[in-house]
């Protein structure tokens, strides 16, 4: 099973250049980086990114992501991934972008 992180695409050029990243203006806010599981990406994506463009879609093992991973209820009572320290690039094992149409964000087959 694979966690999901979305990052706008300037986000994702600084974590490329910096070799990792504390998350986005929201993760910095609230002293984790937010992931979703593939069953909440969707609400994710609707929730806060609904009308945005230029996103990229990361996959992550949460088994290499150690015990700074914790599973925690959010949104419903599910359980999220929240890391608390920085994402290393080295531990993303799938980037693509993330495009959107009329119909909606188009996640297409989740590696």
């Amino acid at each position: 099973m694979m966690i999901y992180k979305v990052l706008r695409s300037p986000e994702w050029r600084q974590f490329q250049d910096q070799g990792q990243t504390a998350g986005a203006p929201v993760d910095l806010a609230d002293g984790y980086i937010h992931f979703s599981t593939a069953e909440t990406l969707p609400g994710t994506l609707a929730k806060h990114f609904s009308g945005e463009d230029d996103l990229w879609l990361l996959a992550c093992d949460p088994e290499t992501l150690g015990e700074a991973l914790r599973w925690e209820p959010s949104r419903g009572g599910l359980l999220f991934p929240h890391l608390y320290r920085a994402l290393r690039l080295d531990e993303v094992a799938d980037a693509r972008p993330l495009p959107r149409d009329a119909e909606g964000f188009r996640i297409g087959a989740l590696p």
